[in-house]
């Protein structure tokens, strides 16, 4: 058990690697982009990449009620934690601690990836990100990104699209 209560439960292959596999199953892989410096922050990603703030995908881990969920959120919105709680009928939610990001996902901070997550681990994408069309998501790594469009990246994932985020 780590941080909240949630027990490891996660491929423990190497980050990279992990999306790496899933892009290269969908003839993606070329899509990645690796930088010199880090891409941790969306700000970061955005002036490495060249794009607009909001097309940076965040990917956010909550814990609601005692279950981490994950959130995917332009790099220009915040979660909304009340937003978050009304979509899932939860009680309490909270930002996850780092023990808990990675026992849920198997990504660390920073490099928190969308893809290759436990199929029981509930996602949300909010609704901000149908703005754009192409959107840059991590890729497992604090210098990582991928180019992907929105409904491939809504195809991968799975979430369900909801406003939660402010």
């Amino acid at each position: 058990m780590t941080g909240e209560g949630v027990v490891t439960r996660v491929n423990k292959k190497n980050s990279a690697r992990r999306v790496r596999d899933v892009l290269e199953s969908l003839g993606l892989a070329d899509e990645i982009v690796t930088f010199e410096q880090s891409t941790k922050t969306a700000q970061m990603a955005a002036d490495a990449i060249g794009c607009e703030l909001g097309q940076i995908v965040k990917t956010i881990v909550f814990v609601a009620d005692a279950s981490p969920v994950v959130v995917l959120v332009a790099g220009d919105r915040r979660g909304d934690t009340d937003a978050i709680a009304a979509e899932l009928g939860a009680e309490r939610i909270k930002m996850a601690d780092a023990d808990t990001v990675r026992a849920a996902t198997g990504y660390a901070i920073g490099g928190v990836s969308p893809f290759d997550l436990p199929e029981d681990l509930q996602v949300l994408v909010d609704d901000s990100l149908a703005r754009f069309d192409l959107l840059y998501p991590a890729a497992g790594t604090p210098q990582s990104i991928v180019c992907l469009t929105r409904d491939l990246l809504l195809q991968v994932v799975k979430g369900r699209i909801a406003r939660v985020a402010s």
